[in-house]
């Protein structure tokens, strides 16, 4: 119960900064020419952003995905080159994270090839908008 308490007291600045980050990193690459989509309801295309943006206040929370061109092998080759993003199965934690969704469920699975999944942290939006390009030109060199 202590670590619950503790972890209450800062709940609404990681909340803030994460969702703010995220909406920023998602701006940032929604036209990006290696970038084939970007997934987050605070862009104002995005599937039932009407409906996010009545019902969230505040921001648009943390998760996020992108889809990257070149299919699955350049989602699986970002995932392996981002330096400051750790590659992990998790959410809302204070450090940024990404996975390669479709290759945790396996075979089978509704998650599109070209996925990854983020999870945005606390870290500076500016130093993740840096690693995700580095990574993503990598993937596609």
């Amino acid at each position: 119960a202590w670590l619950l308490l503790r972890g209450m007291r800062t709940l609404y600045l990681r909340v803030r900064q994460s969702s703010a980050s995220a909406q920023r990193i998602a701006e940032h690459f929604a036209q990006h020419p290696l970038v084939e989509a970007v997934l987050y309801p605070g862009l104002p295309g995005a599937h039932g952003h009407d409906i996010s943006r009545r019902q969230m206040t505040g921001g648009f929370g943390g998760m996020m995905s992108i889809r990257a061109k070149g299919g699955e092998a350049a989602a699986i080759a970002t995932a392996a080159h981002v330096e400051l993003w750790k590659r992990a199965t998790s959410l809302g934690g204070t450090e940024s994270l990404i996975e390669h969704r479709a290759s945790v469920e396996g075979a089978g699975t509704p998650a599109p090839a070209d996925m990854v999944r983020l999870s945005v942290g606390i870290e500076d939006a500016g130093d993740l908008i840096a690693d995700l390009e580095q990574a993503l030109a990598r993937a596609h060199a």
